[in-house]
């Protein structure tokens, strides 16, 4: 298991981008919680077996809906955390 921390950048609010690694996410069995930042930039929190996360960043490089442009996605590794089995879209 492992957890990594998100920082997407580029035209990635007000395009479904959120709701598009959502259903990635639930689709892929993966915890954890996306949401839009102040700055314009949308932040993702993804736990779960090291394969299927890289698929996962993977599709989201590559931009998860037609409207979104991605000009950088930065990653660090976080600790482990109890997001009670479940992928949430947060505020």
């Amino acid at each position: 298991m492992v957890n990594y921390h998100l920082t997407i950048t580029g035209r990635v609010q007000g395009v479904g981008f959120r709701w598009n690694v959502y259903q990635l996410a639930q689709q892929a069995g993966i915890e954890g919680i996306v949401m839009n930042k102040n700055d314009g930039s949308v932040y993702c929190e993804l736990q779960g077996p090291i394969e299927i996360v890289k698929q996962l960043i993977f599709k989201i490089k590559a931009g998860p809906t037609p409207y979104a442009r991605i000009n950088k996605v930065k990653i660090i590794e976080g600790s482990l955390q109890n997001y009670h089995h479940s992928f949430q879209i947060t505020h």
